[in-house]
């Protein structure tokens, strides 16, 4: 990877802010919403992110979650490349064990041919899902096997374990550098580097930098051993923080990608007029986390409902625990939030993720928190 990537990874902090800030959208849907309008609000937030100097915009895949509808980012990620001109888009993350490594080396180049120079690969191990659902989405001769506790699930759950092997065969098809004699020397992802070195070929050659996601040391070691950015999911791991990036940062060997370890972050962080309010949003986010963990997922409360709802000693503990790690509050209570977590954890960049039943709250918790910052509003 050419020093030109190397730049694209790292950002420049706009306005006031420590360190580049960017945006994380999980496409949620709020009940009494529908997916159109959680995708419409979609291209609002990158617009706006675009607009107030935030560095990236990434989506992230989750299946079989009715208040997520970010299943495929690939398609999110064209159908938002079509309507913003200059902001980062990229995948936080794929989860790389669900698809096959051709099939991602394609749609990744097909983005970076429809908005060049402006997408990032994120890649996790998980699966985004449970297990009976990612064995769903690693269809294979063994689905007559039977039904979910059988060796196919289970095996499903297993195939994390085969990340470093697989990411190795997505770089190669996105490089197009498989060595002679190699089963795939002679296939190609395309839209791809082969272009450009078929007769009369003027394809670009450059490629999405790779990024690898994690909330635990794995892919925090495999980042740092590979030389790769690594951005680690404070959200909802936020114990497990600074060990996994003192870990990547332990384990960076200098690469064509990048000569110092770079690291962001995943923050949760909601700002609003009040804090109150600010309190009455998170609190919605913290009721769909309650139902997802008790096996009830479904579609993000009002914050009517989250008030409202009698929680459980067990579930109010949760619930404590859970709101203690997002950054909520007025504007200058969020902006002071973040600047002691990027102080305290050294990140190289924060990505901010709001959430909140409907879209104008989020989109104002972006707007707040670009005005506390001092972020340029651009044309």
């Amino acid at each position: 990877m050419d020093e030109i990537r190397g730049d694209e990874i790292r950002g420049k902090a706009e306005g006031t802010a420590p360190v580049p800030l960017s945006v994380l959208d999980l496409v949620t849907v709020g009940q009494g919403r529908t997916a159109t309008q959680a995708l419409r609000t979609s291209v609002d937030i990158a617009q706006l992110a675009e607009r107030r100097g935030f560095h990236r915009y990434w989506v992230a895949e989750h299946h079989s979650m009715p208040g997520v509808a970010s299943s495929s980012p690939a398609v999110i990620l064209a159908h938002l490349a079509a309507r913003t001109e200059r902001v980062r888009l990229g995948s936080g993350g794929v989860m790389l064990p669900n698809h096959a490594p051709l099939v991602i080396a394609e749609q990744f180049g097909t983005l970076e041919a429809m908005a060049p120079g402006r997408i990032d690969l994120g890649l996790g191990r998980a699966p985004g899902t449970d297990g009976a659902t990612a064995a769903a989405l690693r269809r294979s001769d063994r689905l007559n096997e039977g039904a979910m506790g059988s060796p196919l699930v289970e095996r499903s759950r297993d195939l994390g374990e085969d990340f470093p092997q697989q990411l190795a065969e997505l770089t190669r098809f996105l490089d197009d550098d498989f060595p002679d004699g190699h089963p795939y020397a002679r296939i190609h992802a395309v839209p791809g580097p082969v272009q450009g070195t078929a007769e009369g070929g003027v394809q670009s050659t450059a490629r999405p930098p790779i990024w690898l996601l994690g909330s635990s040391g794995f892919s925090a070691r495999l980042a740092g051993v590979l030389g790769l950015p690594f951005a680690f999911a404070h959200h909802f791991s936020a114990r497990n923080t600074v060990p996994a990036l003192d870990l990547y940062r332990e384990s960076f060997r200098p690469s064509a990608v990048l000569d110092a370890p770079y690291a962001l972050i995943g923050v949760a962080a909601l700002a609003a007029d009040d804090e109150r309010e600010a309190r009455r949003q998170v609190l919605t986010g913290a009721l769909s986390m309650v139902r997802l963990r008790t096996g009830r997922p479904g579609l993000v409360p009002t914050p009517e409902e989250a008030e409202a709802y009698a929680f459980t000693p067990m579930e109010r503990e949760f619930v404590d625990g859970w709101l203690a790690d997002i950054v909520h509050g007025t504007p200058d209570e969020v902006r002071a939030g973040l600047d002691a977590l990027a102080k305290r954890t050294g990140a190289d960049e924060l990505m901010i993720t709001a959430n909140a039943h409907g879209g104008e709250a989020r989109l104002r918790s972006y707007e707040l928190i670009a005005d506390a910052y001092g972020l340029p509003t651009t044309a």
